[in-house]
């Protein structure tokens, strides 16, 4: 066809169906349409609006929890204390593969003195730090200190509810006025920026925070409560978390079945498995029999069945 035809075309009317078509009336529509659906599902499915889990809120909402897991901070017990590499030497690695020791291939890389960085340090730069009380627990011989927690948290476990006010009288050295103090740091909110700034000034390490969160029973029964745990399947995508934890649902979903659900070293076995996963994903083009699967089983036929057929006609 000329280009003379084809302007003739353009210019001749159209004699084809004619309606009416409101362009803003079927914006608007499909915005409040949209709208309802967004808020209506959200209502229904959506994932709720948490509030950030904080050390202030832990001392506030459970101030026994906070002071038993800080006696367990500066007595070495508490799990951060014992986990070993990479933020400690105090225990054997778990996550090995006979003589394959992945934890402690690159050492102690986020070194994690407990009693130190999570209760002595942070006192310390209080406007009226307990100053005798840390003078006698750093003058302390470590048996002494050992003895001193031990003996609080036998007292903690026996007053009613785990109330500090309630223990009994005993020798527990400077402990008590160590953690009331660290706990009234954190009520105040102070402790959470001095824990995380003790790196720099500028830090986006929340290391020491989660641990010390993770060592009490607070954050696991929040965990609980919102169906967060590893064998309730349980997984949040709360606001402001970009890109959420949906990727994490094949992580995940290894922990609960055998042998990996009772494995000590699951986290290790997990990771090497996911790792081959990925490298299997990555060569299928190359791989024969499994880059022949769409071929055996057709499912991209049928998502694209309109292509196909006009593919097909378009041969006929």
């Amino acid at each position: 066809m000329s280009r003379s035809d084809r302007d003739g075309l353009a210019r001749r009317p159209w004699r084809g169906t004619v309606r009416e078509y409101d362009l803003f009336k079927e914006l608007t529509v499909a915005l409040v349409v949209v709208g309802l659906v967004i808020v209506g599902l959200s209502a229904i499915v959506g994932s709720p609006d948490e509030p950030s889990v904080t050390l202030k809120s832990w001392a506030q909402a459970q101030p026994a929890d906070f002071v038993a897991t800080a006696t367990a901070e500066l007595g070495g017990t508490s799990e951060t204390a014992g986990y070993g590499p990479p933020y400690n030497t105090t225990a054997d690695a778990t996550q090995t593969i006979g003589a394959f020791d992945l934890q402690s291939f690159s050492g102690v890389q986020l070194p994690i003195d407990t009693a130190k960085d999570i209760v002595i340090t942070p006192l310390t730069t209080l406007n009226a730090p307990p100053s005798a009380a840390l003078d006698t627990w750093n003058a302390a011989s470590d048996t002494e200190k050992a003895d001193w927690t031990a003996a609080y948290t036998d007292a903690l476990t026996n007053a009613p509810d785990g109330d500090p006010a309630q223990v009994a009288t005993g020798d527990y050295g400077p402990v008590p006025v160590l953690t009331d103090a660290l706990l009234t740091m954190a009520s105040q909110g102070a402790l959470d920026g001095v824990l995380n700034a003790q790196q720099s000034f500028y830090n986006a390490d929340y290391t020491r925070t989660i641990l010390f969160l993770g060592d009490g029973a607070y954050f696991g029964d929040l965990a609980t409560a919102a169906h967060l745990t590893g064998d309730q399947w349980g997984m949040m995508n709360e606001t402001g978390n970009t890109p959420g934890q949906s990727w994490l649902w094949l992580f995940s979903f290894w922990y609960q079945i055998e042998p990996f659900a009772s494995a000590p070293n699951a986290d290790l076995l997990v990771v090497l498995l996911m790792l081959v996963l990925s490298v299997l994903l990555t060569l299928v083009p190359f791989i024969p029999g499994l880059r022949d699967i769409p071929r055996w089983i057709p499912i991209h036929r049928l998502i694209w069945r309109d292509y196909y057929k006009k593919r097909a006609a378009g041969r006929g």
